[in-house]
């Protein structure tokens, strides 16, 4: 739709935009063609020079952050230019009750980030940790705990929930907190999460919400709590156990052996690891490790026990053990498929 002037009829239409009055003005007759013109033009002018001194005057700040407390409006009082008052009214915001919570969530989240930028952690999963880290601080339930057993909690779950597993040994290398601290703040957690998740779906229910069977990803159910939405996608669900083949696409990557054709293989003897009854029971590190070796050989690159268990962290002598196995019922294990095309040859498999 256009906007044409009723007496003059031009097209296109010569009008013009007061913003001091407000008004759609014609510029030919100077009819007014409408009223409370809102301005949409920015308030300054800012030149690349013009914050030099940090008097910024865009009066428009960061949106919300969720993962912090209170509405975020408070003023920060700057440093200035280092004399003796600017230091005094500092140092008193800094002794403010409400400040330092946030100061403690902010350093939580900053050694979380760290923990995970450390060992190439996706972002996704930094951020299911501080959301699992905000609901422990937010219900103060495990105030006796030490904050870096439950920074490494939350990490270790927030990895099995985004689907990029780690195993407690790895997350004791990341945090240094023992795997003993680890395993039962990890069992605390777990029952803390489907107990507060479990109330707040009881909640939203008796306010007339709905629970949904849908698989959503925990993360969703987590960021609409926190938005204030009442209307959970799914209920906090119980981890499972790492398995082999979640670690096999990893350790895979790590050796180098990245075509698609390695990983098929690997994580396919790893979905049949349940039918080799001498395995049972095995670490899934082991298994992992022992398909993994009988795959490089099966496609004619092979990589030796020593150099699987350094990326792997188990013995050569386990992945060995753990191989004669695999061996034993090769003729089962391996599909016809694998190897068809000249894709691979089981001759190439070592005898032990």
């Amino acid at each position: 739709m256009t906007l044409v002037c009723k007496d003059c009829k031009e097209f296109p239409p010569n009008l013009v935009e007061e913003f001091s009055s407000g008004d759609m003005v014609c510029g030919s007759c100077g009819l007014v063609l409408g009223d409370r013109i809102v301005d949409t033009r920015s308030e300054w002018r800012t030149f690349s020079n013009d914050d030099q001194g940090n008097d910024d005057p865009s009066r428009v700040g960061d949106g919300a952050n969720p993962l912090l407390n209170g509405s975020q409006l408070q003023t920060t009082i700057a440093f200035g230019d280092g004399n003796a008052r600017s230091r005094d009214l500092l140092r008193a915001q800094g002794k403010s009750a409400n400040d330092k919570a946030t100061k403690g969530l902010l350093a939580a989240y900053k050694e979380i980030g760290a923990h995970c930028d450390a060992v190439n952690i996706p972002k996704n999963v930094s951020d299911t940790a501080k959301h699992l880290f905000k609901l422990v601080d937010d219900a103060k339930a495990f105030k006796g705990k030490s904050q870096e057993a439950i920074i490494a909690g939350c990490i270790f779950i927030a990895c099995r929930q985004c689907g990029v597993p780690r195993t407690f040994r790895e997350i004791y290398a990341l945090t240094k907190v023992s795997k003993k601290d680890i395993g039962r703040t990890f069992k605390a957690l777990e029952k803390f999460f489907a107990q507060d998740s479990a109330g707040k779906v009881a909640m939203a229910n008796a306010a007339g919400g709905k629970l949904g069977k849908s698989n959503f990803p925990f993360v969703l159910f987590i960021d609409m709590l926190l938005q204030g939405n009442v209307q959970p996608t799914d209920a906090y669900q119980t981890t499972t156990s790492t398995n082999a083949k979640d670690l096999c696409l990893r350790y895979c990557s790590q050796l180098g052996l990245k075509s698609q054709q390695f990983v098929k293989v690997s994580q396919g003897l790893a979905d049949k690891m349940s039918t080799v009854g001498d395995l049972a029971g095995r670490s899934p590190l082991s298994v992992a490790a022992a398909c993994i070796y009988m795959a490089s050989y099966l496609l004619g690159k092979g990589k030796s026990p020593k150099e699987i268990s350094q990326v792997a962290g188990v013995s050569d002598g386990t992945i060995r053990t753990a191989y004669k196995y695999l061996y034993q019922e090769r003729d089962r294990l391996i599909e016809p498929e694998w190897i068809a095309d000249g894709k691979g040859k089981m001759d190439n498999l070592p005898v032990g």
